[in-house]
């Protein structure tokens, strides 16, 4: 993994790969190749690091009309240029870019060497190119056909051939390829991101469909040779959304929506006259929804967090039991399916491949799948039974912020309408609107106060450990604090309840390790304030974050940033806004890059 784009067009096709590549900076990567058709050949230009690195050794005068690009984000081999795509063939005139993992690459590896083949880097799919050489006889489509039932695992794979220009073929398996369609031209790529500069129309590959696009246009099959008819979608990012438009990192743009990205989540979503939420896209009947017995939540990294706090809100507010759990070990456990049991998948990407397997296992036997995610089109968003959108727009930094905040709004309003179902009366289904709708005046207060968050990530960004702390609700926000702050600083954090401080983690209390806790005015307030003296009498730094004028808290930690009241079960919106901000700034005085991590990819499409 990672990016892939390719173009066949009247426009120069080196410009526009690279370019391409550019948009898909985001996801992480740590090299980058090409391969373009010119002068009759295929012209390979390969670098480890950036897309500058690889930029500096294209020629200036290079000139192409069709060809593809990756960025790679290593799996097998070490990072250098010779790992990294495209792969090519013992010809030359073959190459390939692959997303995903090869499970049997070895066993192939072993058999293409025995009849001859010549292989140069330590990847899986570098096998790839060299099985579509061994059936290659003039026609590119038919060598992939052949190659593609011999590959175990999984793979979106694009490639092109000397003999064939200005054709381009690819083929998806668990990793997502979207096409694009333009005048005269066409595209491939992993990502809409990489094409919204230049067309719109869309065309979403399915798992074991294979394509052929021509400047004049495509051609869409299965590995039998069938037809198959795409839905041409339209693309409703602008290409302003992926620009940083004056911002020094996505993350801080991004962070910084977030009052226009919580707005979007809930619009036209709420009935105030029945003081209720309206989900249309759940596909599911009032009598499906007054059916359900209990949720349960599958996602991975920041979207488990806020699945957590998804299940907490369940419990609370419709007393619905429910339960988030880690996509990755549901799919291996042979999961129980039970009666008048509704599952949601969440993911920002829609791809994270841990939530999309296990959501596959899930409805293989049986279950209601629904979908909570951002990619219009993605492999979750089609894949699922129902579902919602959450409207963040573009989440370019990979570590997510927006995207948080969004997906809890979705089950602040999926809590709202199941209490309504049930025992939730019109009144307090007023209150709980209202306070939804106050939420992002809150946030826009908390970000006003970036200076002082910035001041105080200068005095702690070089501690080496953190604890994060927080109760009931609040428990998963400080779980998402820890994972923002080791995420892009590279400083170790762990989040806690902060009732367990005393079963282990107090061991870890010293001058050295502050602890950030998480204070709002509810009932778990007097527990937390007991746990927070309990690391200041070991010498432990304490910060916190609380409500406006809690003057008690103020005389007892060392750092504090306040944020404004709202009802006990929303506080996770405004406590989760100064976490994200303190990270951020943390990784900048430490110099850390903070969109692109180290060893981290936006979109998890492998195991």
């Amino acid at each position: 993994m990672c990016g892939i784009i390719g173009y066949c067009g009247p426009k120069n096709a080196t410009k526009v790969i690279v370019q391409g590549l550019r948009r898909l900076e985001y996801r992480g990567y740590d090299s980058a190749g090409i391969a373009v058709g010119s002068n009759g050949s295929l012209k390979v230009i390969k670098s480890k690091g950036k897309i500058k690195d690889l930029h500096n050794k294209i020629p200036e005068d290079l000139e192409s009309t069709y060809g593809i690009g990756h960025t790679r984000w290593a799996t097998h081999g070490v990072v250098n240029d010779i790992n990294a795509h495209p792969h090519v063939d013992c010809t030359g005139d073959l190459a390939v870019v692959h997303n995903g993992i090869i499970e049997n690459f070895e066993s192939l590896k072993n058999m293409l060497k025995a009849e001859g083949h010549t292989f140069h880097s330590e990847t899986d799919s570098e096998v790839i190119v060299h099985l579509i050489e061994k059936y290659f006889k003039d026609d590119l489509e038919k060598a992939v056909k052949e190659a593609l039932p011999l590959l175990k695992g999984t793979f979106g794979i694009v490639c092109v051939h000397a003999k064939e220009p200005g054709t381009i073929v690819g083929a998806r398996n668990g990793s997502p390829l979207v096409m694009g369609i333009g005048l005269d031209e066409m595209f491939l790529a992993s990502d809409v991101t990489a094409i919204i500069a230049h067309t719109k129309q869309a065309v979403y590959l399915e798992d074991g469909e294979i394509v052929v696009i021509k400047p004049d246009g495509f051609v869409t099959t299965d590995i039998d040779d069938r037809q198959v008819t795409k839905e041409i979608e339209q693309i409703t990012w602008e290409l302003q959304e992926i620009e940083k438009n004056g911002h020094p990192f996505f993350m801080e743009k991004e962070i910084i929506e977030q009052p226009e990205s919580i707005r979007r989540a809930i619009s036209g979503r709420i009935d105030k006259d029945q003081a209720t939420a309206h989900l249309g896209g759940l596909n599911l009947s009032t009598k499906d929804l007054t059916n359900i017995e209990r949720v349960k939540i599958i996602a991975a990294g920041t979207s488990y967090y806020a699945s957590m706090v998804g299940a907490y809100l369940l419990e609370a507010i419709p007393r619905i039991p429910a339960i988030a759990e880690l996509a990755s070990e549901v799919r291996y456990r042979n999961p129980i399916i039970e009666k008048n049991t509704l599952y949601f998948a969440v993911t920002q990407s829609g791809e994270t491949v841990d939530t999309l397997y296990a959501m596959k296992e899930l409805k293989r036997k049986g279950a209601t799948v629904l979908g909570i995610c951002n990619v219009v089109g993605s492999s979750i968003a089609r894949d699922s039974d129902g579902g919602v959108y959450i409207h963040s727009g573009p989440e370019i930094a990979v570590a997510s912020t927006k995207a948080f905040t969004s997906q809890i709004s979705v089950f602040y309003l999926f809590s709202l309408l199941l209490a309504r179902m049930r025992d939730l009366s019109f009144s307090e289904g007023e209150k709980f609107i209202q306070d939804l709708q106050s939420i992002p005046f809150k946030v826009e207060k908390i970000l006003d106060m970036r200076l002082k968050i910035k001041e105080m990530a200068k005095k702690y960004a070089h501690c080496s450990d953190f604890l994060f702390l927080g109760r009931g609700v609040n428990y998963p926000v400080a779980l998402e604090g820890a994972l923002k702050l080791k995420e892009i600083s590279y400083i170790h954090a762990e989040g806690y309840s902060s009732a367990e401080i005393k079963h282990g983690p107090i061991a870890l209390i010293n001058e050295d390790t502050p602890s950030l806790f998480l204070v709002p005015d509810d009932d778990l307030r007097g527990k937390i304030i007991s746990n927070i003296k309990e690391v200041k009498a070991r010498k432990g730094k304490v910060i916190a974050i609380c409500v406006e004028g809690d003057e008690e808290i103020k005389d007892i930690v060392d750092d504090i940033v306040e944020i404004p009241k709202t009802t006990e079960l929303f506080y996770p919106f405004l406590m989760v806004i100064p976490l994200q901000l303190f990270a951020y700034y943390c990784a900048l005085e430490l110099g850390r890059d903070v969109d692109q991590p180290r060893n981290l990819a936006k979109s998890v499409t492998v195991e």
